[in-house]
């Protein structure tokens, strides 16, 4: 483990320390949870954006055929 040193606000000092109490664990903890998590759904995010972007383009209509309408290709018809 690496420590390092972080400064915060009063308030924000005192509500992470209850949080952390809160949780059954240390500010020192809690905060290297929350920063680990953010980490973690930050790499989950570009890992999902890459695969969203490596698929092929899909055909959403024939050729010379109209574009469906947004309210079709969304089911919103039914909304209104």
């Amino acid at each position: 483990m690496k420590n390092i040193t972080i400064t915060l606000d009063e308030q924000t000092a005192a509500r992470a320390r209850r949080r952390a109490a809160e949780l059954g664990m240390s500010l020192s903890r809690y905060v290297g949870e929350l920063l680990e998590r953010s980490m973690r759904e930050s790499r989950e995010y570009e890992q999902a954006m890459r695969r969203f972007l490596a698929q092929k383009p899909r055909v959403i209509s024939k050729p010379g055929a109209r574009y469906p309408k947004r309210e079709e290709l969304h089911e919103r018809g039914r909304i209104r």
